[in-house]
């Protein structure tokens, strides 16, 4: 028979495991937005440092006074989060009261991730190169763009819910300096977008939209970007198989 010590040790064991299970991240796709266990508002902007890992306890964190301007562009200072290369944000709902979500500086990952109430970016990605998760959460409200790419490299999102709000995504079309841009989607659920992904095919951007349901939501549109501030042109509203590539992407039935 174990001692007594043992088995305290084995029962502290347990417990630790359930309290890490009830904190661990979930990234598989949920339609419903979750709800808060509390809520945190800050005087300025959170910084995650390079390489570190925040979990804000599925708490719902915003801004103190707030700096949403509606669709008037805003700066790392706007931001809830500001995350440094490397950081990575887990189990966080974004309330109303900020200008700009998140905003990565270099490759970041976002697990479940929630924003109640789009202003003008839930989330803008800076990095120059390098990859950038969003795994699971999901978004709703923003009148515009939700996830904003302005940086090069890839943005790689997957699992996300995203309701009522302009674009899923945007590879920006006029920023003064403009790259090839990836991005990938994998089993997202849209419904009342004007379009899940907007990307520059003049400028070698590619998406490929993957495994998903879009409700009352247009694939993908393509734009001639520049980098001279002028609003890009739309050139194609609809998957060219090369530029913007499918697979297994229902409009309805779904």
């Amino acid at each position: 028979m174990p001692s007594k010590a043992v088995l305290i040790a084995a029962l502290a064991g347990l417990a630790t495991a359930a309290r890490l299970d009830r904190r661990a991240t979930n990234t598989a796709l949920q339609t419903v937005f979750p709800a808060s266990s509390g809520t945190t508002n800050l005087a300025a902007v959170k910084t995650i440092a390079a390489g570190a890992t925040f979990d804000g306890g599925m708490k719902q964190w915003d801004r103190s006074p707030s700096t949403c301007n509606d669709q008037a562009e805003g700066g790392d200072a706007d931001a809830v989060f500001l995350i440094q290369s490397g950081g990575t944000l887990s189990n966080v709902i974004i309330g109303p009261n900020n200008g700009e979500g998140v905003h990565c500086l270099g490759p970041c990952t976002l697990n479940n991730v929630w924003w109640t109430d789009v202003c003008e970016d839930a989330a803008t990605f800076k990095q120059t190169s390098g990859t950038s998760y969003v795994n699971g959460g999901g978004a709703r409200n923003g009148d515009d763009k939700v996830l904003q790419h302005n940086g090069g490299g890839t943005v790689a999102v997957k699992n996300f819910f995203v309701q009522d709000s302009g674009k899923l995504y945007r590879s920006c079309g006029n920023c003064d300096t403009q790259y090839a841009r990836k991005s990938t989607f994998d089993n997202i659920r849209a419904d009342g977008l004007s379009v899940l992904a907007g990307v520059n095919g003049n400028l070698g951007d590619t998406t490929v939209i993957k495994n998903s349901c879009l409700i009352d939501t247009k694939i993908c549109w393509l734009y001639a970007g520049n980098d001279d501030g002028d609003e890009p042109t739309k050139t194609a509203s609809a998957p060219d198989g090369v530029v913007c590539a499918t697979s297994a992407v229902k409009t309805s039935g779904c």
